[in-house]
C-alpha cells in the first residue's frame, strides 16, 4: 500500500510545481524530479515525473491551445524522434549523478547573450535542433526546461504563445520519455502508477492556478523571472550530483 504521507507530500508538490510551470512554462518539472528522485530509482523517477508532466503540461496545452504554433511544433517533433532513435542505438541508461550535473548545468544556456547564441524556434532548422537537444536531454536526464527555452524566450512570439507551444511540445516528449524506459507497464510498479493517478487532479488544478497567474504578467516579467527561477534549482541540483561524485 502506498503511505497516505507519501502520497499527501506527492499531491502537494504536483500541485506546487504545477502552478509553477503554469506561469513559466517550465521549471515546475525540474522541482517535481528532484522530489521524486528522492523517492525511487532514477529510472522510475524519470517514468513517473514524465507520466505526471504528461497530465500537467497537456492541461496547460488545452487551456491555451488557440495559441499553439503547430508548425513549430510539428518541427519540434521531427528534432525529437531523430534524438529518440540515437538514444535507443546507443542503449542509453541513466545515473543519478550524471542528471543532476546534467540539469545543474542547463541554466548556463538562458544568462548566454543573445548575439553569441541567436536560437529561435520559429525558423525551422532552429526548431528541429530545438527537439533534437531539448527532447534528447528530456529523455536522458529527464527534464530539457532551460534548453527548450533558449529557443523560444528570444523570440518574437509572446508569452502566451511560448507558453502553449512549449506545453504541446513537452506532452509528447515526455509521452516519449516514459515509452524509451519500457512503457508504464515495466517501469511503473502499482503504486508508482497510484501516485500518477493521485496526482492528475494535483496538476491539472495548479496548471490552472498558473495560467491565471501568467496572464497578470507583463512580458518582460515574464522572461526576467524565468531566469531566477531556473537559475535557482539548477544550482540545486548541481550541488547534489558534486555531493554524488564526491560520495557524499
Amino acid at each position: 500500500m502506498l503511505p497516505l504521507l507519501t502520497a499527501a507530500l506527492v499531491a502537494l508538490c504536483v500541485f506546487l510545481t504545477s502552478t509553477l510551470s503554469g506561469v513559466f512554462g517550465m521549471a515546475g518539472g525540474l522541482v517535481l524530479l528532484a522530489v521524486l528522485l528522492a523517492m525511487l530509482p532514477v529510472a522510475t523517477a524519470i517514468a513517473v515525473q514524465g507520466a505526471i508532466q504528461i497530465v500537467a503540461n497537456g492541461s496547460r496545452a488545452w487551456f491555451s491551445r488557440e495559441h499553439i504554433d503547430w508548425r513549430v511544433l510539428g518541427v519540434i517533433c521531427l528534432g525529437l524522434a531523430a534524438a529518440a532513435l540515437a538514444l535507443y542505438i546507443l542503449r542509453y541508461t541513466p545515473d543519478l549523478a550524471t542528471v543532476c550535473i546534467a540539469i545543474g548545468l542547463m541554466p548556463i544556456l538562458v544568462w548566454i547573450p543573445k548575439h553569441w547564441l541567436a536560437l529561435d524556434a520559429s525558423k525551422p532548422h532552429h526548431a528541429f535542433l530545438c527537439g533534437f537537444l531539448g527532447g534528447g536531454l528530456n529523455l536522458a536526464v529527464g527534464a530539457s526546461g532551460p534548453t527548450v527555452d533558449i529557443f523560444f524566450i528570444r523570440t518574437l512570439m509572446d508569452r502566451r504563445k511560448i507558453i502553449a507551444t512549449k506545453a504541446a511540445t513537452q506532452v509528447i516528449s515526455h509521452a516519449a520519455k516514459v515509452m524509451f524506459y519500457g512503457g508504464l507497464a515495466t517501469a511503473m510498479s502499482g503504486n508508482d502508477w497510484l501516485l500518477v493517478v493521485i496526482a492528475a487532479p494535483f496538476a491539472v488544478a495548479g496548471t490552472n492556478l498558473g495560467y491565471h497567474i501568467l496572464q497578470r504578467m507583463s512580458d518582460d516579467g515574464f522572461r526576467a523571472w524565468t531566469r531566477w527561477v531556473v537559475t535557482g534549482i539548477g544550482l540545486f541540483y548541481l550541488g547534489r550530483g558534486i555531493l554524488l561524485l564526491a560520495g557524499g
